[in-house]
C-alpha cells in the first residue's frame, strides 16, 4: 500500500474520480467552480458522527455555492452503503461519492482504519475504511486548504469554513503551508 504523504498547498492534488449515489460519476478534473471545490471525505454509513456532519453540510450546500464553491462528499463505502446513507440521512442537496479506493486515499494523505465491529448505529464497520478529510481545491487543481484526521471527532466546522471563505475571497488570501523543505539556517 502507498505510504501516506501529505498534500502540499499550491501544488497539484492527485486525480480523483468516484461514482455517485443516485448515478453518474464525479471527477475532480471536470469541476469548474468560480473559486473552489470542497471535497469532504467521510468514514461511511457506519459512522454516527458522519451522519450529523453531512446533514450540516447538506444544509449549507447553497451557502457554499453562493461563494463559488462546488461540494462533494465521498467515502470508501460501496454503492449500497452510499445509497443507504444518501436516502436515510436525507442528503438531498449533496453529491455523495462512493468507492474511494484505499490507494487513492493514501495519495490524498488520508488515514485508513480497521473494523472495530458494530457501531452505535448498529452498523458493521467495513474491514478497512478511510478516516475523515476535508480539502479546498482551486479551479487549477492545486490544494488551497487541507485537513486530515485519524479520528472521527473534532472536524472542521462548516460555518467556520464559510466565514473563512468570506475573508479569503474578500482579501485574496493565499494558500499557506507551502514550504516543503526548511532551509538549514532556519531550522537552527
Amino acid at each position: 500500500m502507498t505510504d501516506i504523504t501529505p498534500l502540499v498547498p499550491r501544488q497539484q492534488v492527485p486525480d480523483l474520480t468516484v461514482p455517485l449515489a443516485g448515478g453518474g460519476t464525479w471527477r475532480l478534473a471536470d469541476q469548474s467552480p468560480d473559486n473552489f471545490t470542497l471535497v469532504v471525505v467521510y468514514r461511511g454509513l457506519h459512522c454516527p458522527i458522519c451522519k450529523g456532519y453531512l446533514a450540516d453540510l447538506n444544509r449549507k450546500v447553497a451557502d457554499f455555492a453562493e461563494r463559488g464553491v462546488t461540494v462533494v462528499a465521498l467515502s470508501s463505502d460501496d454503492q449500497d452503503r452510499a445509497e443507504t446513507a444518501k436516502d436515510e440521512w436525507r442528503l438531498d442537496q449533496l453529491r455523495l461519492g462512493y468507492g474511494l479506493d484505499l490507494e487513492t486515499a493514501r495519495r490524498w494523505g488520508l488515514y485508513i482504519s480497521t473494523s472495530r465491529g458494530t457501531t452505535s448505529l448498529g452498523i458493521e464497520e467495513p474491514a478497512l475504511f478511510v478516516e475523515p478529510g476535508l480539502f479546498l481545491i482551486r479551479p487549477d487543481g492545486t490544494l488551497y486548504f487541507g485537513s486530515v484526521q485519524t479520528m472521527p471527532f473534532a472536524r472542521p466546522n462548516f460555518a467556520d469554513i464559510l466565514k473563512a471563505l468570506d475573508f479569503v475571497l474578500a482579501n485574496d488570501y493565499p494558500a499557506r503551508g507551502e514550504v516543503v523543505t526548511v532551509p538549514a539556517e532556519a531550522a537552527e
